[in-house]
């Protein structure tokens, strides 16, 4: 991406797209009414106001250690005690140093409990100091941060103060939770990757708020100051409540501006943003723990096990102590060469057998001590430390493209690496690469799209062998002719690869029904007109044209997205600009050849959750019609078809389930025809909707576009494909035949592998 702000000036906050989820005050101008719990005060560009109280804020220096100098020796020492074997040999040392009960000398006693513990405790602090290590490379990261008079300068995060305005670059995280103030795109907006705090790998849109636009520049914050008052430190990654005071004006503030500390910035050059919770007020370190104490499972059972050794030792105790007490007082009188009543100290009375007794309890369960196996822990100790040496030097471990060893950050689980029976995973990003490539398609009712996926080529392949051992496309022997139809379907399905044609990144479609304009002759060229126009319509991306190749690329929300505007380019139906309210498209239609530009004026964009599972767009036609193009789930737009909609419902529900077998994502298409007074009575609705202010809104909005995403009329649906990581299918394998089971969770669907 080019440095600077890109050539199109498009205020993306202006647009009508996006101005429905964009926060804006009331009508009448009020800003968020604070009350209890939104006491945070910050003054923008002049963090020392926060160096005295009542402002007086955490640092930004975080760390995740389980000990500190103050703290190691108590908090391991406990640690340590928490074994049963270790507090009684404890008790026993105790025993020896204070009382002449032991028939061993103290050193005995004590020296090999503080050589277990210490061995323990030493191996605590090491595994420690590691994390110790990564929390000051994290600590020491540079970042830029105003000095003054415009100036930024490097500045370690540890260092960086509530109110200071920081310019985080691409590919960067953000130190702290920011405001957005500005971005390298003309309208204030930025993509943002949360894969560090909710696991999603597609980006988040950011936008800042239109006040703070001018802020374009390093320059522009020689005299720049604000006040933002808001919430409280909490751990809620998708709320915020507050105002901005600036240029006497206040204006609400909502989660849309804020970047949260360990997100990184995507697909935007740079961002400026003004630190409101730094260190542990952050939104992320709210959300994190201490580090726990946890034990494995063989160190339970050896607990059990040293519980049981010590009941053995207690009962072989009590019958000695019996049978002395037994002895002291019916048969030591008569052993005068003994002489026990002229000792000193003597602990045998025979007077008191009771006493005598119990006394030699005590003394017994030193003596028969050694039952209880304290080396034990020593060597599993000593086996973790040495197995998590091997973990980090284990080669077959190394990732090459970036460069990172395997770290075992902790040895005490190492055991429990061996004792998994079941794997819960996700798919997108985890298993696959999260680069979707358009592979098929179907349009009223038609399939199209002839290149397997590689799930159909891996179960083609497995049906060849278990047929007969030839693969799919080798001459078929002619013995083996009952097999039927079924044999034809799949080798219809499985088809050479053009190797002339230059691959196109996000665009493996083969068809020559749809490609090169050919779809001007199919007897559905209407819906297949539709079909193209909503890819390159229905969407929130913005286009810049790569100067090297000419074509466009995409800067989506989502890499499905960005695949569905590059088959629509393919197709000949290229978004290749966006104003103010409007989008254009190169169609190359009625003529292939000479692409004419249209322009679809944007009214309103409905945009995709995770709760709406869809998206919509409504738009304005050259011919002046309004059309609404909708986008999402199988099971959300099937449930607002029209009667008249569902003609191609039945066909399409069957290449539905079959690209869902080839393991493809899917999407259906659909729209609906609007008149001039539906579309305004609905509007008015919508703009009251949108500019209230509180915790009805989303709710409301929510209400008002389910109401326009209805009577819609099915066009088509598109089947991507997020192809495996290099690997996964060899360890999917590998894993079954050891017995795991393996549950993949996704979206729409759990699939279970095992050995069976």
């Amino acid at each position: 991406m080019a440095r600077g702000r890109i050539r199109a000036k498009i205020r993306r906050s202006s647009l009508h797209t996006f101005a429905c989820y964009r926060s804006r005050a009331t009508e009448d101008g009020s800003p968020h009414q604070l009350g209890p719990g939104f006491s945070r005060e910050v003054h923008c560009n002049e963090p020392y106001l926060h160096e005295k109280k009542p402002l007086k804020y955490c640092t930004n220096y975080v760390t995740t250690t389980k000990y500190n100098i103050i703290t190691f020796l108590p908090k391991a020492l406990f640690e340590q005690f928490r074994r049963v074997a270790n507090l009684y040999f404890l008790m026993a040392a105790i025993v020896s140093a204070t009382t002449n009960l032991s028939p061993f000398s103290a050193f005995s006693m004590v020296a090999p409990l503080v050589f277990v513990v210490g061995l323990s405790m030493a191996k605590e602090a090491l595994e420690d100091s590691r994390r110790f290590v990564q929390d000051m490379k994290v600590n020491h990261r540079k970042v830029g941060v105003h000095k003054e008079g415009g100036v930024f300068g490097p500045k370690p995060w540890m260092k960086i103060q509530v109110g200071d305005i920081v310019k985080v670059e691409k590919d960067h995280f953000f130190p702290a939770d920011l405001l957005l103030l500005s971005s390298s795109y003309e309208d204030g907006i930025c993509y943002v990757e949360t894969m560090n705090l909710d696991g999603e790998t597609n980006l988040k849109v950011k936008r800042a708020l239109e006040v703070t636009l001018p802020l374009e520049d390093d320059e522009a914050f020689k005299h720049f100051s604000a006040t933002i008052k808001c919430e409280d430190p909490n751990p809620s990654l998708y709320t915020f409540v507050g105002n901005l005071e600036y240029d006497r004006q206040v204006y609400p503030l909502d989660p849309s501006q804020i970047l949260l500390r360990d997100s990184k910035l995507r697909n935007t050059a740079y961002v400026y943003g003004v630190a409101v919770f730094t260190g542990h007020d952050s939104k992320v370190m709210q959300n994190s723990t201490n580090s726990p104490s946890k034990r494995s499972r063989i160190e339970l059972q050896m607990d059990k096990i040293i519980y049981l050794l010590f009941f053995v030792l207690l009962a072989i105790s009590f019958a000695s102590s019996i049978g002395f007490a037994v002895d002291a007082k019916f048969e030591l009188p008569n052993w005068w060469y003994l002489q026990p009543m002229n000792k000193v100290n003597n602990v045998v009375d025979p007077k008191k057998p009771e006493v005598s007794g119990i006394l030699h309890l005590i003394t017994a369960l030193i003596l028969y001590g050694y039952l209880i196996p304290i080396s034990l822990y020593v060597s599993i100790e000593v086996v973790k430390v040495l197995q998590a040496l091997f973990i980090n030097q284990d080669i077959l471990m190394y990732d090459d493209e970036s460069g990172t060893p395997a770290q075992a950050r902790t040895s005490n689980l190492n055991e429990e690496l061996g004792q998994i029976d079941t794997i819960l995973s996700d798919k997108t990003g985890t298993l696959t690469c999260n680069q979707m490539d358009f592979l098929k398609c179907s349009i009223a009712g038609t399939a199209y799209g002839m290149r397997a996926s590689d799930v159909e080529l891996a179960a083609a392949k497995q049906m060849a062998e278990d047929i007969g051992g030839h693969y799919i496309g080798s001459p078929r022997p002619e013995n083996e002719n009952d097999f039927g139809e079924s044999e034809i379907e799949l080798e219809s399905v499985v088809t050479s690869k053009d190797d002339f044609k230059p691959a196109i990144k996000g665009f493996s479609f083969e068809d020559d029904r749809l490609t090169e304009g050919h779809w001007m002759n199919e007897p559905n060229v209407n819906d297949i007109l539709l079909f193209f126009r909503i890819l390159s319509v229905c969407h929130s991306a913005i286009p810049e044209l790569n100067e090297e190749t000419g074509n466009f690329n995409y800067e989506a929300e989502s890499p499905d997205e960005a695949a569905f505007l590059v088959a629509a380019r393919e197709f000949g139906f290229e978004f290749c600009r966006r104003t103010q309210s409007s989008i254009f498209v190169r169609e190359r239609y009625p003529s292939f050849q000479e692409p004419i530009e249209r322009e679809f004026k944007v009214l309103n964009l409905l945009e995709f959750t995770s709760k709406r599972k869809r998206m919509s767009v409504i738009v304005r036609d050259e011919s002046g019609q309004i059309l609404l193009f909708c986008k999402g789930a199988d099971s959300i737009i099937y449930e607002r078809l029209s009667k008249n909609g569902r003609k191609f419902e039945e066909a399409m529900t069957k290449h539905l389930n079959e690209y869902g077998e080839a393991g493809l994502r899917t999407l259906v298409l659909a729209y609906k025809k609007l008149d001039e007074a539906e579309y305004s009575a609905w509007n008015e609705e919508f703009s009251k909707a949108k500019s209230t202010i509180g915790g009805d809104r989303d709710t409301m909005l929510e209400k008002v576009s389910d109401v326009m995403e209805r009577d819609l009329i099915l066009v088509g649906a598109t089947a991507v494909e997020d192809k495996l990581q290099k690997g996964v299918p060899q360890c999917i394998d590998k894993l079954a035949q050891a017995g795991l089971k393996i549950w993949v969770l996704t979206a729409m669907h759990v699939v279970c592998f095992d050995k069976e």
